[in-house]
């Protein structure tokens, strides 16, 4: 079950839609600018987050708007995006440190 939601988590479209949430609820015709793909495809993605149980929908007249099931799930994003920012810090410090060659000539 662990893999399974973490597997959720693993692509690009549904974490832009998990971060769109993590600031407001929003109709799905305020999020396909904001993921760039298409509409059959982003409702493909929302029924992915949907049986997850990480989104919730609620039809309002013709649109249907979509919200976060637990402020958890954004504080998630929130923790996550730390980590990465740490990782991706310390590759950079990596890169900065100078590497020493070895003459072969020797």
């Amino acid at each position: 079950m662990k893999a399974d939601f973490f597997k959720t988590l693993g692509h690009p479209v549904r974490i832009r839609v998990l971060e769109l949430l993590s600031e407001r609820d929003h109709a799905v015709s305020e999020m396909l600018p904001e993921v760039g793909i298409e509409p059959a495809n982003l409702s493909q993605q929302l029924a992915v987050l949907r049986r997850t149980g990480l989104v919730t929908a609620r039809r309002e007249g013709l649109s249907v708007t979509y919200a976060l099931t637990s402020p958890q799930v954004a504080e998630l994003l929130r923790v996550a995006r730390a980590i990465l920012t740490n990782v991706v810090a310390g590759q950079a410090e990596l890169l900065e440190e100078p590497v020493l060659v070895q003459d072969s000539a020797r």
